[in-house]
């Protein structure tokens, strides 16, 4: 549990209960969630509405009811968007189901309470023109370090839809010859493995990055982190992989160096990209099986061809 710096010591409650609650509530997260985002995610909610609770008077775990969670959620609902209130309730009510599992609890506290009602058919994430995604690709500098490498990263994000956690967990051996054509593996969320072949644009600034840093040309080194972390001492690209706040960091000094006023982020790529390709003509379920969506309804939420027709509606107030 070093990834999440989470330790019973810093949750009073958990703190003051028994050895076998202690382990039950670590083993919740090392034994049941295997995505690292989501652990970190629930680990945050976790560690906040027990040590809400705590503040609140409540020192052990059964002791804590509906009436608590409901409160700790109307609070949160004071500065949290509903999405996010929503993702922290759902931690918590699968940690109490582990808990109750684990006869550590007798019943769950959060299966009665309900979230903040919210639904969405358009996403909110940030996305750019076809011709602003293009004009940051080409304004990137190629002759620093990081130059083939950020371009290559922004571009297999626009056109593979690519995530940025399954971008960033690439080796360098997902990156593979077929058919003579460049392909790219992914690895998503719950260990699906997705495989597409690389535009041909992409196929140019993977081959141009990974001939400059040339990562597989030291045997054993397929396992190798594909996007790799500027090393401080040396200035070139180091061992360590490239993190997501780093990358976020990278996209929005380039969108500024681009003179992009957009407040982007590394989500907005995967949604460009989807944008355009249905813009151009491309089916809903193609988009949907290229961006390893379970459902085209997840894939709706990234369409954001409707905004054109919200622009175009609203330049008819003519006064």
């Amino acid at each position: 549990m070093t990834q999440l710096a989470l330790s019973p010591a810093q949750v009073p409650i958990i703190k003051e209960a028994s050895p076998e609650a202690r382990i039950r509530f670590l083993e919740f997260f090392a034994a049941a969630i295997r995505n690292p985002n989501t652990r970190r995610a629930y680990a945050r909610a976790s560690r906040d509405f027990l040590a809400w609770c705590h503040r609140h008077g409540v020192r052990d775990l059964p002791s804590i009811a509906p009436i608590h969670v409901a409160g700790w959620i109307e609070e949160l609902g004071q500065s949290l968007s509903a999405p996010t209130v929503k993702q922290r309730l759902a931690a918590v009510r699968h940690l109490f189901d582990w808990l109750v599992t684990g006869q550590v609890v007798p019943f769950n506290p959060a299966s009665s309470v309900r979230g903040p009602s919210h639904s969405a058919r358009t996403g909110r994430t940030p996305v750019l023109e076809g011709e602003e995604a293009r004009a940051l690709i080409e304004s990137i500098d190629l002759a620093a370090p990081t130059g083939l490498r950020d371009r290559a990263l922004i571009a297999l994000m626009v056109y593979s839809f690519a995530r940025i956690g399954a971008a960033l967990a690439m080796k360098r051996e997902d990156v593979f010859v077929q058919g003579r054509r460049l392909w790219v593996r992914l690895h998503e969320k719950g260990g699906k493995r997705h495989e597409m072949p690389c535009h041909h644009l992409l196929d140019e600034y993977l081959t141009a990055y990974l001939d400059a840093s040339d990562p597989g040309s030291i045997p054993g080194n397929a396992k190798a982190p594909l996007f790799r972390a500027l090393d401080r001492k040396t200035k070139q690209l180091g061992d360590r992989p490239l993190t997501q706040p780093d990358a976020f960091a990278m996209v929005r000094r380039r969108a500024e160096a681009a003179g992009i006023a957009t407040r982007i982020g590394n989500h907005t790529f995967r949604a460009t990209g989807i944008t355009t390709y249905l813009k151009n003509g491309g089916t809903l379920e193609n988009a949907a099986a290229m961006a390893n969506h379970a459902s085209t309804r997840t894939t709706q939420l990234y369409d954001r061809r409707r905004d054109d027709i919200t622009l175009a509606e609203v330049e008819r107030v003519r006064l």
